[in-house]
Parts: structure tokens; sequence; C-alpha cells
């Protein structure tokens, strides 16, 4: 890992700028049309693929399209849909929860800060980055999922395995302008090229800047 915080932000740079190239759309791998709808499936994403979210939304929405709905649905009814994720009876109980306050407290809009944002149920921080990049294009944080923490350790962005500490050394050498799409790019690039069990490095982008932290030398 560079030592110094300006090398850190120039290593980051050159990341930044390959994964540009690589990916020049980055785009949410969550499926929704409305915010209302990515805040769902982005509660629904916790300890879950994107893909499986995303095999149950389409079912979801068009039930419960919006706030007003989803507040009205049964707990049974809201679990039937979502039972093939992992941890259903929380993720239903937290969109009902949601919902309600959405209804009750901001009149069904969605709140555009991150203070206000997690005081909605199932919405920790994570959760409310997600929204506000991609939803309201608002840098609030990097987003920091099991990709994002997997290969920025990999490229020597970062020593910790903990979220909070990743997203505070991403923050403090990522121009802030790409905290959004940085890690829709990692995701994108975490599916790709860089995949955790069999990761296809002489094909990666990213190879000749990256220092292959904890994995075994190439041939």
């Amino acid at each position: 890992m560079p030592d110094t915080i300006d090398a850190r932000k120039k290593h980051a740079r050159k990341v930044v700028s390959r994964l540009r190239k690589e990916f020049p759309v980055a785009e949410c791998a969550l499926i929704h049309e409305t915010p209302f709808q990515l805040l769902a499936a982005t509660i629904l994403s916790a300890q879950c693929t994107d893909e499986r979210v995303n095999s149950v939304t389409p079912t979801l929405f068009e039930k419960f399209p919006d706030p007003q709905a989803l507040a009205k649905g049964t707990q049974k009814q809201v679990e039937k849909i979502v039972k093939s994720l992992g941890f259903f009876r929380a993720k239903a109980t937290n969109l009902r929860g949601m919902a309600k306050r959405l209804v009750d407290v901001y009149d069904c809009e969605l709140p555009q800060t991150l203070e206000e944002l997690i005081t909605l149920p199932g919405v920790g921080r994570k959760t409310a980055n997600v929204l506000l990049g991609t939803a309201f294009g608002i840098p609030s944080g990097v987003v920091v999922d099991t990709h994002v923490r997997r290969i920025s350790n990999l490229l020597g962005l970062t020593e910790s395995q903990n979220p909070e500490i990743i997203e505070r050394d991403l923050i403090a050498i990522l121009p802030k302008k790409e905290w959004i799409n940085y890690s829709h790019r990692m995701i994108h690039h975490g599916r790709k090229t860089c995949i955790a069990r069999r990761p296809q490095c002489q094909d990666c982008s990213l190879l000749k800047i990256c220092p292959r932290i904890g994995l075994e030398p190439l041939e």
C-alpha cells in the first residue's frame, strides 16, 4: 500500500481512470424505476446478491408500487414475495416499517439527507449512500459492499476489512465526484473480471497497477 496520502491519492486516480475506461456507463446493479423502488431493493440486498433481489422485486413492485401501497400490505403478503431471500421476515418487517414512516412522517417523499434516511427501518449508512448517490446524485459517501471491500484491499487502497473504516479510507483518497461511480464500477469489475474465487488477473485492465495483495504470485 502506498505509504503517503499523496501516493495513495495518485494510485486511486489511476484506478478510477482505468475503471472509467472499462465501464464508461456506471449503472446501479439493482433494477428500479423510482427512488422508492431503489430504497426497497437496497434494503432487500442486505446479505444477498443483487441478482436474487432483482428476481423478486418485479413482483414486489407490481403489487406495492409506492409507499402507500406497501404501508397497507400485510406482513404475510410481503414475506411471501421476499421469502426466497435471506432473513425474509426481518426484511419484510423493515420494508413495511420504512413505507409507513415515509407515509406518516415524510408525506411519501423520500428524504434527501443521510441523517433523515437512517431513521427509516432497515436503512443504515450504506443503504442511505446508495439512495442518495444513485437516485439523487448526492455524494454522501462511498458505498462499501463485498466487491468494493475485497478489490479495494487487493489494490492497496485500504488495509481494513471494516466497511466504515474502508469508507473513510476511500473518501480520503478518491475525488468526491467519483464517490458514487467508484462503487458501481467496482461491482461490475468484481463480477466481470476480479471474481472472488477465480480472479481473471491476466485479463484485468488494472493488472499493471494492482499489487494483488493477498493473492498468489502470477506464474
